[in-house]
């Protein structure tokens, strides 16, 4: 945590702020396309509901000792973050509905937890035997 001490990080926070700021209008239109997305398609494809509020947690901007620059970009990190976390579980499910196999291996892929229940990269009877019509 090296970067947490450099004498230059308010200089560098002035100067990105205004970029990361910018995300938020992204982050924001995607997040309701993606929730339109969930509401329509999950009952169409009887995947359960997944909770948001299992995935988007805003809760330190309550901490009194933030200021409060501090405290708006705890809310904005909250949401952030935690609306990617719940994009990634609306992914994972589609994934998993539709014809999740595992990639290749390699050693310095990053595999997502759920591809755990899929069928091994050129399996093909696992493959047709998971999504068997």
């Amino acid at each position: 945590m090296r970067y947490l001490k450099n004498p230059y990080r308010l200089l560098k926070h002035i100067i990105v702020i205004p970029l990361i700021s910018t995300l938020i209008v992204p982050i924001i239109i995607t997040d309701i396309w993606a929730e339109i997305y969930h509401r329509i398609c999950f009952p169409l494809y009887k995947i359960p509901y997944a909770k948001r509020k299992n995935y988007i947690k805003i809760d330190r901007h309550k901490l009194k000792y933030l200021n409060w620059v501090q405290k708006i970009y705890c809310v904005y990190c909250g949401y952030a973050n935690g609306v990617i976390q719940f994009w990634a579980r609306l992914a994972a499910d589609t994934e998993l509905y539709w014809c999740g196999i595992r990639h290749r291996e390699n050693k310095n892929f990053k595999a997502p937890e759920h591809h755990k229940y899929f069928p091994k990269y050129g399996d093909e009877d696992g493959f047709k035997n998971r999504y068997k019509k």
